[in-house]
C-alpha cells in the first residue's frame, strides 16, 4: 500500500476512467489496466469525454460558470503531460483531469493540504480523507495520483524541472490570507520545467478599491497576481476573459461565499440566517474570475 503523501504515485479511483476508441461514440469508462493502453483519440475528444462523463453529473451544472473546455485548452493542456493540480479541494477539475491524463499516459499531482494542517482543522481533515477515498483508493480509472502536501511548512511538490503544467483554481487568496503565497509561486517555479506552464484562476478584485493583502473578502486584485508570478521568477503569457463575469459586484456581505456556491448567509462561525435575502446574489451567479498564464523561462538567469 503506497503511503500518503510521500510523492508515491497511488491508484486513484472512483468513477472516471478511459476508454475511448477512434470508433467509439460514447465509450464506457475502462474496467483494466489494459483498457487503459488501447490507442488514444485526439486530445480535444479525450477533452470532452472527460468533461461529458456521466460521472460528474452532479457536478456539471457549475460549467457555465467555470468552463473547464475553454479554460484547460487555454492552459494548453494536453494528455501526456504530467500536470500539478494546487488544492484540488474536492477534486471538481480531478474528475475530469485524473481520467484525460490516465487514458493519455499523462500525469497527475494533486497537492493538497498538508496534513499537518489536518490536526487543528476539520475541514482541511475531511477534504483530505474524501479526496483520498474518492480519488486515490478506489478503481483504476483515475489512474496513478501522485499526491503530495502543500503548506506552510510543506517540501517540494515535484521533482524539480519536472511538471509541464502547474494549475490552481480559487486558491490564493487562501495563501494571501495565510501569508504564505510566495512559497507557493516559488515551490511551483521550482517544479516547472523551463518552458512550463502556471495556469491560475481567482477571484477578481476591483482595481479601482482599496487593496486588502489579506484578500479577507476572497477577491484579488489582478495585478498582484502578475506581481507575485513576476517576483517568482514568471513570464506573463497570457490572459482571458473566460471566467469573467460582469454581474459581480463584489461587495457582498459575506465575501465571496455570499455567491454560489456557498451561499453564506452569516458571519463564520454564526449560525446561518434563514431570513437572509440570497436572490440577489444568485441572479448574479459565481464570482468574476481571473485566468491567467504564466511561463517558466526556458533558460534562468
Amino acid at each position: 500500500m503506497s503511503k500518503m503523501f510521500s510523492c508515491a504515485r497511488l491508484t486513484a479511483c472512483a468513477g472516471l476512467a478511459i476508454s475511448l476508441t477512434l470508433a467509439a461514440c460514447e465509450p464506457a469508462p475502462p474496467t483494466s489496466d489494459s483498457e487503459l493502453n488501447q490507442p488514444v483519440a485526439t486530445p480535444e475528444a479525450l477533452l470532452d469525454w472527460a468533461i461529458d462523463g456521466k460521472w460528474r453529473s452532479q457536478d456539471a451544472g457549475r460549467d457555465q460558470w467555470r468552463h473547464p473546455k475553454e479554460t484547460l485548452q487555454f492552459f494548453g493542456l494536453q494528455p501526456d503531460m504530467t500536470v500539478l493540480e494546487l488544492w484540488p479541494g474536492g477534486g471538481w477539475y480531478s474528475q475530469i483531469l485524473a481520467p484525460y491524463l490516465a487514458r493519455g499516459k499523462g500525469q497527475l499531482i494533486a497537492a493538497h493540504f498538508d496534513p499537518k494542517m489536518a490536526e487543528t482543522n476539520a475541514f482541511v481533515r475531511d477534504s483530505l480523507t474524501e479526496y483520498q477515498q474518492s480519488f486515490v483508493q478506489g478503481p483504476v480509472r483515475y489512474g496513478d495520483i501522485t499526491l503530495v502536501a502543500l503548506g506552510p511548512d510543506s517540501k517540494a511538490l515535484a521533482p524539480e524541472n519536472s511538471v509541464d503544467l502547474a494549475m490552481t483554481f480559487r486558491n490564493i487568496h487562501n495563501w494571501l490570507n495565510a501569508g504564505y503565497a510566495e512559497k507557493v509561486f516559488a515551490d511551483v517555479y521550482a517544479a516547472l520545467k523551463p518552458g512550463g506552464h502556471f495556469g491560475i484562476v481567482e477571484h477578481r478584485a476591483n482595481a479601482d478599491k482599496p487593496a486588502d493583502p489579506l484578500a479577507r473578502n476572497g477577491y484579488v486584485r489582478e495585478a498582484y497576481v502578475m506581481r507575485l508570478a513576476k517576483e517568482a521568477g514568471f513570464e506573463l503569457v497570457d490572459s482571458s476573459e473566460i471566467n469573467a463575469n460582469p454581474a459581480d459586484t463584489k461587495d457582498h456581505p459575506f465575501g465571496v461565499w455570499t455567491l454560489p456556491p456557498v451561499r453564506r448567509s452569516s458571519a463564520p462561525g454564526e449560525a446561518p440566517n434563514p431570513e437572509f435575502n440570497h436572490a440577489p446574489y444568485d441572479v448574479m451567479g459565481e464570482s468574476d474570475r481571473m485566468t491567467l498564464l504564466f511561463r517558466k523561462p526556458s533558460t534562468d538567469g
